[in-house]
């Protein structure tokens, strides 16, 4: 005879803020109004990731969700790291070094034929950080996104909105 199976867990996946205090806000509201009490008391909830860049506030944005289990201390928060927030971690020098010894310097290789067009940053500290680092915190030369029909703001990350967040 087999154990009495767990009720099902809630399970919420929460994507690409990008610095959005109103829509993160918004959001988690209505979930907490969607959801019977106790699933989305008890929910796993799964961030995945880009929390800076683009709107005004990711500071908000990142004491919002660093307040989340303290204020839902029976949830289960993870917090995963998107291409924004690894940009964002080598610009301001807090990535672990590479497990096989060698310099970030290496990781620019593959995108060094966008150097100049992408305007990476070159600024004090620039020899020893990450290529997502130098191309988060530069800023671009064609200010026009073709891809999106938008501006860039700042960099290929639009970052300007984190840096003055």
């Amino acid at each position: 005879m087999s154990a009495p199976s767990a009720p099902p867990r809630t399970v919420i996946c929460v994507g690409d803020v990008h610095g959005y205090i109103t829509k993160l806000e918004s959001l988690w509201s209505n979930l907490q109004s969607a959801l019977p009490a106790d699933a989305f008391t008890t929910a796993l909830v799964i961030f995945l990731g880009d929390y800076n860049d683009r709107g005004p506030h990711t500071r908000r944005v990142l004491d919002f969700l660093l307040s989340l289990p303290q204020r839902h201390p029976a949830q289960r928060h993870v917090f995963l790291c998107g291409n924004h927030d690894l940009a964002f971690a080598a610009f301001v020098g807090v990535l672990p070094p590479p497990p096989d010894g060698s310099p970030f310097s290496a990781t620019w290789d593959e995108y060094l034929h966008n150097e100049e067009h992408e305007g990476w940053f070159r600024g004090p500290g620039y020899e020893g950080m990450h290529v997502q680092g130098r191309r988060w915190g530069g800023v671009i030369k064609e200010m026009w996104n073709p891809k999106k029909g938008l501006p860039y703001r700042g960099s290929i990350y639009d970052a300007q909105p984190t840096f003055e967040s």
